[in-house]
């Protein structure tokens, strides 16, 4: 049995001790992010992020993207794993025959160029690992973005707009 603060019953082991010493030197710590406390900044035309997380770390972010109408993305390739959860309106790949509505997953692995639309509008959430890619029609590589990149969009539009920087969305 595991008592969640001290650790198991009767207890902690010297191994459990020096590894919670370990966590508690080296590991991140817990974050709860406020629904207000992140805002919503403008990326590629109609389309909108609220950045939750930037784990620089491993290069990871973590945003919801609101595209505020029909519209959506350029031809991109991902190079890590993204996940999705379509919380308002519908979304698609135009590569694809699904559409994402809310409450659906989608699971995408690195490698494919797909093209998100939104012929409604559509709030996903979004976790994305490793560097995003943007290509033109004739598959010519235009821009690369990473979480470094990402960060600096929001830092930059919170300077602009006089706006303190939540620097606990970064881990």
């Amino acid at each position: 049995m595991q008592d969640l603060v001290n650790g198991p019953v009767g207890g902690m082991s010297d191994d459990e001790r020096r590894i919670l010493a370990r966590h508690n030197e080296f590991g991140i710590t817990d974050r709860y992010i406020d629904g207000e406390s992140s805002l919503f900044h403008p990326w590629v035309g109609d389309v909108w992020l609220k950045p939750l997380r930037f784990d620089v770390r491993n290069n990871v972010y973590v945003n919801i993207l609101w595209a505020k109408g029909p519209g959506g993305l350029g031809r991109h390739r991902h190079r890590g794993q993204v996940t999705a959860l379509t919380l308002e309106g519908s979304w698609r790949y135009e590569e694809y025959d699904w559409v994402a509505k809310p409450g659906d997953f989608v699971q995408e692995n690195p490698g494919v160029i797909h093209t998100l639309t939104s012929d409604t509008g559509t709030k996903t959430l979004f976790s994305v690992g490793g560097s995003l890619e943007f290509y033109d029609e004739n598959d010519n590589l235009e821009n690369i973005m990473d979480v470094f990149s990402f960060l600096d969009m929001y830092i930059r539009y919170c300077e602009g707009n006089n706006l303190k920087v939540n620097r606990d969305l970064i881990f």
